[in-house]
């Protein structure tokens, strides 16, 4: 019997083969601490449970936490987790979200997802307000927060702006796009990112608002690239140019911003309906969805703002912005204002006429 020849495997497939499986043993390294993480967080909600309906804390006194920490260190040995602090907030886990769990089951598969130094963060945050709570446990999934980040989000009024500006995305916009749509609208935007004069004009908010883009990406929310500012478009023999011009991933669809340091006028739409349209004609492809306009001004009268938009067909919102920090009185603007200028050419004719 003639033995066959074994062929020699090439060193470039052997060191791919390798690589290989370095990477499945990662993936499956990633997948096991998943797992883990989510049967240890479905515990933490059985232990807060028992905790809760039994009213353990209140049967057994002050001491309660520091007695079951030391019997279950002792019980299960080696296991870290079991503080009278972690304990305590395994009840505000189960407390802060029961209601939800009992009305929506599927709650649960979100909520363990997250680790538990981002649960904690949320249980901090939003005590007694489960509403908020699971908003912030959703867009940390959604955005892959880490714990810094999360910590930031929730020191900012993010849940109580959040797809608050008046829009006509729910009649102009097919579901689930107007849906989506309204849900990276805010209202205000807050800038409070941005260093200017207490008497600023438009052009200085502008160039603050592309200088710190990467901020206002984060405002705006996720999705969100940046085509440009001042962006020229030709609309028949004249040339126009938008304010900003962005790209949402998520809405697979341009969205034309346009900021107005002026209270909110009806004859701003004009304007950004005529841009919304040209970026529809003009820069969109046909995969694309409808472009979407918003427009960011200073103040706004909600009637009016609705009143206005149910004259457009195009999907458009209007949102304030606020700039939340307060700046030193004589910090001046970069550019002199009118009263300045007369002041100066006054001060100027005075000396003239002395000489």
């Amino acid at each position: 019997m003639v033995q066959e020849d074994i062929l020699p495997i090439r060193e470039n497939d052997y060191q791919q083969w390798v690589n290989t499986l370095k990477s499945r043993f990662q993936s499956a390294k990633v997948s096991a601490s998943l797992k883990v993480n989510n049967e240890l967080l479905r515990f933490y909600l059985s232990v807060g449970e028992d905790i809760s309906n039994n009213q353990f804390d209140n049967r057994y006194g002050s001491q309660f936490y520091k007695r079951l920490s030391l019997d279950l260190q002792r019980a299960i040995p080696n296991t870290k987790g079991f503080s009278p602090t972690n304990l305590k907030y395994m009840r505000y886990f189960y407390e802060l979200f029961k209601d939800e769990i009992q009305n929506h089951p599927q709650v649960v598969d979100e909520l363990i997802c997250l680790p538990w130094g981002h649960i904690r963060y949320i249980i901090d945050n939003c005590k007694n307000d489960s509403h908020k709570a699971l908003f912030f446990v959703s867009k940390t999934i959604e955005n892959n927060w880490s714990r810094a980040v999360l910590l930031n989000f929730l020191g900012t009024d993010l849940y109580d702006r959040q797809g608050k500006a008046v829009t006509n995305y729910s009649r102009t916009l097919p579901n689930p796009q107007g849906e989506l749509a309204q849900q990276i609208t805010k209202d205000p935007y807050n800038f409070d990112f941005l260093t200017l004069s207490e008497k600023y004009i438009e052009k200085e908010l502008k160039d603050a608002l592309v200088t710190n883009i990467e901020r206002f990406l984060l405002e705006l929310g996720q999705g969100f690239a940046y085509m440009g500012r001042e962006y020229r478009v030709k609309i028949g023999n004249t040339e126009k140019f938008m304010d900003m011009l962005f790209y949402n991933a998520k809405l697979h669809c341009y969205v034309v911003v346009e900021v107005k340091t002026e209270v909110f006028d009806a004859q701003n739409l004009g304007q950004l309906g005529l841009y919304v349209s040209a970026v529809n004609h003009l820069i969109k492809s046909p995969a694309d969805n409808p472009t979407i306009g918003l427009l960011i001004c200073r103040s706004k009268d909600n009637v009016v703002a609705k009143y206005a938009l149910e004259s457009t067909s195009l999907p458009i919102g209007i949102s304030e912005y606020e700039l939340a920090k307060v700046y030193p009185q004589d910090f001046q603007s970069t550019l002199p204002s009118i009263e300045q200028i007369e002041k100066e050419l006054s001060k100027q004719v005075k000396v003239g006429s002395i000489n």
